[in-house]
Formats: structure tokens, C-alpha cells, sequence
């Protein structure tokens, strides 16, 4: 699995934000991004990335240069639960 990126064909209609469980998705000088550091894709939370599902535009794609097998988005899951 790789982890998410919103590309260029964003319509910033903000459908990405509320549903995001672990606040990953932010907007930085007029840029919708996903961090890489709290995204699990929704490991732990839904069967399916939530951003993706609600995404009008499908603009939320797998990032090839950041890719987590599912056992790390678990651990991360799993580490970001336990500093809540």
C-alpha cells in the first residue's frame, strides 16, 4: 500500500477534511495536504481511506514514493492512538 496524495485536480471543496480520523489532511498556503506522519488510511478506523470515499474530484491517489505495508500503517495507528 501507498500511502495518499492529493494531486492538482483538487477542486477544494474540503469533503477530505472532517472524515479524516487521525487530522491528516490540512491546507498550507492554498495546498490540500495529507500528512504522512498520521495518515494510516484509515487502518484502524474504516476498511477504506475516508478521504478517498467522500473525494468528489477523485483526486486522492496512492503515493508510490511513500508506501507502508499494512502492518506499519497498524504500528503507526497503533502509536498515534497510544499519544492521544
Amino acid at each position: 500500500m501507498a500511502l495518499l496524495v492529493i494531486t492538482d485536480d483538487c477542486t477544494d471543496c474540503d469533503a477530505c477534511i472532517e472524515p479524516c480520523p487521525n487530522d491528516a489532511i490540512s491546507i498550507i498556503e492554498g495546498l490540500y495536504i495529507i500528512n504522512k506522519d498520521l495518515c494510516t488510511e484509515c487502518v484502524g478506523h474504516h476498511e477504506d481511506p475516508q478521504c478517498v470515499e467522500v473525494c468528489p474530484s477523485d483526486c486522492i491517489l496512492p503515493d508510490p514514493d511513500h508506501e507502508e505495508t499494512p502492518e506499519e500503517l497498524q504500528a503507526k495507528y497503533e502509536s498515534l492512538q497510544s499519544a492521544a
